[in-house]
């Protein structure tokens, strides 16, 4: 779920606007500190779909607020916590003793200083596991498309949501694992063809004149390597490059793509099973909590880390990134989300942990077609409901209505049902900076089932390994919800989750081009400063707030 977009998209000539602007205008999108920084501006001055972060601050500052720290649950593939532009902004467990071997605090983790992982153990940490219709398949084939099938068809009858479940999987299972090979062979193909590539440009740019003049070839491997230039000499992201800069992204874009797909020959393999191994619990058994260990970043924290940063980064040398809750947020790292889909039982006790250890903001960029533990995450979304928690979900990446393509865990436990069954969950969906072209490409939707739009295009933030990326998705998008509602819980903490809710929608900067209004409850694009004043005239006790005591110091270790 976390590497959703990549370079396999490149050959459909797929665009990053501002990335484009940029380097049309001769200026690197690593170096360009307004792109950096774009999903912060002010929609009314700018007139780019931004969320207005800083007049958030300004506003509530006027009303003489002052804010409390808030933590903020990062549910995700880890987090680097000792990241230059994070690390003031994580959470300390005050109660727990660095590195003594005790639960200090009794809450049945053993130094769980600034969070949890779910999908650790002794023996390490789990880094690619499956996809979830591959667990179904592999669970539910021997009951229901065994040898005996007479057994098979008594056992259809008996239990037919899960031998609905066992279709839709299979399905998506089949298909997906054909894809998954072809990609991984077509984008190996080409990888190996980009010396052919270079040896047809002769060190000339990437343009149609340049392709126009090359003869064509009768060595299979060059002719190949022709019809491959001839494609991405159209798309944005080589058109008009130099021979090197050509042979530079192009590589980039084939590992990430290679990367991509070379995982999913375990992720659908029947039966591959690495965490039996590394975690060592009972997976079928749901009421299972104290298991995992304290690797707040795992193996591959690249997307939690990249999330963390967009809710609480700070700018940090010349770096001038920051998270929209970067005054007032502490990221909690709460590892959930291996290279594969999350399991249910970990995404529900992954919720319990963050709520039990003060998190009033939960951060979840991940979903997955099918669910067999659902009812489990069910009762974890309402657990945190009771305990006024506040769960921002990323609304997927497929391009798809939710409504006919469930991506779990929903708050709807009927595609039918007027209303979610809580009131605590904002579900995501990503924007661009293309007022013509707002709704993500990518981005599910739906007008019911999906709250608000916020920007997920282009998004810069932290990654691993102390440096800075551009990554897009909804994953991208939710976080910066998850801010947004961090911001004004830290000045108006009695907030309960559906006031913020009702202030994001309802305050939305609107958008009527090409349908989207129709994408989404607010129909528009999240506007935090005037949610701000949307939630302090509506629903503010009129309390003042003291800033939150700093907690006692504590040294910081880091198990990688």
């Amino acid at each position: 779920m976390k590497k959703v977009l990549l370079a396999a998209v490149f050959l459909a000539g797929f665009s990053f606007s501002y990335a484009q602007e940029s380097k049309a205008a001769g200026i690197d999108p690593n170096e360009d500190k307004d792109l950096m920084t774009w999903y912060h501006k002010d929609f009314s001055t700018s007139k780019v779909y931004g969320v207005n972060t800083a007049n958030a601050y300004k506003y509530l500052e006027s009303k003489g607020l002052k804010p409390k720290t808030v933590i903020v649950g990062v549910l995700d593939s880890g987090v680097q916590v000792d990241h230059p532009g994070l690390v003031k902004n994580v959470w300390s467990n005050p109660n727990e003793v660095p590195g003594n071997g005790k639960d200090d605090d009794g809450n049945g983790y053993i130094d769980d200083i600034h969070g949890w992982n779910f999908i650790g153990g002794k023996n390490g940490d789990v880094d690619i596991d499956n996809m979830e219709v591959t667990r179904v398949v592999a669970k539910y084939k021997p009951l229901f498309e065994g040898d005996d099938s007479t057994k098979n068809k008594a056992n259809q009858a008996k239990m037919p949501e899960d031998f609905a479940m066992y279709m839709k999987a299979k399905e998506l299972f089949n298909k997906k694992s054909i894809d998954a090979k072809q990609g991984l062979q077509t984008y190996t193909m080409i990888n190996d063809l980009i010396p052919n590539m270079m040896k047809l440009l002769g060190g000339k740019p990437v343009t149609a004149e340049t392709i126009s003049a090359i003869k064509a070839p009768t060595d299979q491997k060059d002719a190949i390597a022709f019809q491959v230039l001839g494609q991405v000499s159209q798309s944005p992201e080589f058109k008009g490059k130099s021979s090197a800069d050509f042979e530079k992204a192009i590589k980039e874009q084939m590992k990430e793509a290679i990367d991509y797909y070379a995982p999913q020959s375990k992720q659908y393999d029947l039966s591959y099973d690495t965490r039996k191994e590394i975690v060592g619990d009972n997976y079928d058994d749901y009421s299972e909590k104290n298991y995992g260990n304290n690797h707040y970043e795992g193996p591959d924290a690249e997307h939690g880390t990249h999330v963390a940063g967009i809710i609480a980064g700070l700018p940090q040398g010349n770096v001038v990134q920051y998270g929209v809750a970067s005054k007032v947020a502490k990221i909690m790292s709460v590892r959930t989300v291996p290279n594969g889909d999350e399991r249910d039982k970990d995404v529900a006790n992954a919720i319990r942990y963050a709520v039990d250890n003060g998190a009033k903001v939960l951060n979840m960029s991940f979903g997955k077609p099918v669910s067999p533990g659902k009812s489990v995450v069910w009762d974890a979304f309402k657990y945190a409901e009771d305990k006024g928690v506040l769960l921002v979900k990323a609304a997927g990446n497929e391009n798809e209505d939710v409504a006919e393509h469930l991506a779990y865990p929903t708050n709807f436990k009927n595609v039918a049902d007027e209303k979610p069954f809580v009131s605590n969950v904002l579900v995501v969906g990503a924007s661009t900076n293309k007022n013509n072209e707002l709704r993500a490409s990518f981005s599910n939707y739906n007008k019911k089932m999906v709250n608000v739009f916020a920007p997920g295009e282009e998004i810069y933030s932290t990654v691993p390994k102390n440096e800075y990326k551009y990554l897009q998705g909804t994953s991208m998008a939710s976080p910066v919800v998850a801010g947004a509602a961090a911001v004004l819980l830290a000045y108006m903490p009695d907030l309960k989750p559906a006031q913020i809710i009702e202030s994001l929608v309802k305050t939305s900067n609107p958008n009527t081009e090409n349908g989207f209004a129709d994408y989404s409850q607010a129909g528009g694009v999240i506007d935090v400063k005037k949610a701000a004043e949307y939630a302090y005239t509506n629903f503010y006790s009129g309390k003042t707030t003291k800033p939150a005591r700093s907690s006692k110091s504590v040294k910081k270790t880091v198990k990688k």
